[in-house]
């Protein structure tokens, strides 16, 4: 399985980049670019497909136009690769990022994070948000159908899996990887198929089409509103929790950026949780929160990612 991407027709993108305001107009001695008014280009990858989150990141970008005095745009990637892809062809300015579409970036020299998202932590007994408690890492979740015979991760073989893209931690690289470690090879000894989002897993094991589904930890609760119709946390039960903890998402922006937008958009996202229009934009990735970030904390990404692909 490969897991670097390429990005496509790049000559032909960095010539638009001039036009989007993702590059610097003339030459200059500094090393930084000068973006002190130009238009700001943010890009996030959605956690679902149904259509409503490009509604929902009009407001995020008014706020962000608000807090920085310049014009933002707020752009949907198509799925985890696209945001890499983005970011190295610099058509994107600030990328929210899952963890391994990051780590991807960061290493095509394209990516620098400026801080980690905060979540809110669960009990992993039952499944349940922690009051007032927040994460900086998270884990991958294997849900199944609440009556199903399967109770350890190895029941796995010969099942149908649903796994998100291969550039997610949690949807893919973390589970597989770790099914690996007890001797089963998902590729060869199960049948995994690859869907948009998460609902879409959720959707095929409760009708039967899928037997499990990789997700991230707390989805059952993260999504319960999408199904009125059940009552996940009683008709799904969570069949193993990966033992590698994921770092969040990261808030990165390109490594050239001038030096005090750079600093101007971390005062901002350090600023979201503490006012409303914030906090309504952060619910878009059901951040709660920042702090700076580490980058040594996404190196198990790289192991993981290795493994997974062997």
């Amino acid at each position: 399985m490969q897991f670097k991407q390429l990005a496509k027709g790049f000559i032909g993108v960095m010539l638009l980049t001039a036009l989007t305001g993702c590059g610097s107009s003339g030459n200059t001695s500094d090393s930084s670019k000068d973006t002190s008014k130009e238009k700001l280009v943010v890009q996030f990858v959605p956690t679902n497909n149904d259509g409503s989150m490009e509604a929902k990141a009009k407001p995020f970008a008014d706020y962000l136009s608000k807090k920085l005095d310049r014009d933002v745009e707020v752009t949907l990637a198509t799925d985890y690769s696209t945001i890499v892809e983005a970011m190295s062809s610099g058509q994107v300015d600030v990328g929210i990022m899952p963890p391994a579409a990051y780590v991807q970036a960061k290493d095509m020299d394209a990516a620098e994070a400026i801080l980690t998202s905060q979540l809110g932590d669960y009990d992993q007994e039952s499944g349940l948000p922690l009051k007032d408690k927040l994460t900086n890492t998270f884990k991958g979740e294997v849900l199944v159908k609440a009556d199903s015979d399967m109770t350890k991760l190895t029941d796995l073989k010969g099942k149908n899996i649903a796994t998100l893209s291969p550039n997610s931690a949690s949807g893919y690289i973390y589970p597989v990887a770790e099914l690996k470690d007890a001797g089963v090879d998902p590729t060869a000894d199960a049948k995994m198929t690859t869907v948009n989002d998460i609902p879409s897993e959720i959707t095929a094991v409760l009708n039967g089409q899928m037997d499990a589904a990789f997700v991230f930890e707390g989805a059952r609760n993260v999504f319960a509103s999408k199904f009125s119709d059940n009552d996940l946390m009683k008709d799904l039960k969570v069949l193993y929790l990966t033992e590698g903890d994921i770092p969040n998402d990261a808030i990165a922006v390109q490594p050239d950026m001038d030096k005090e937008l750079k600093a101007k958009i971390k005062k901002v996202f350090l600023g979201m949780k503490d006012d409303k229009e914030g906090k309504e934009a952060m619910a878009l990735w059901s951040h709660q929160g920042y702090e700076k970030a580490a980058d040594s904390a996404y190196d198990t990404i790289r192991e993981y990612t290795k493994k997974a692909a062997e």
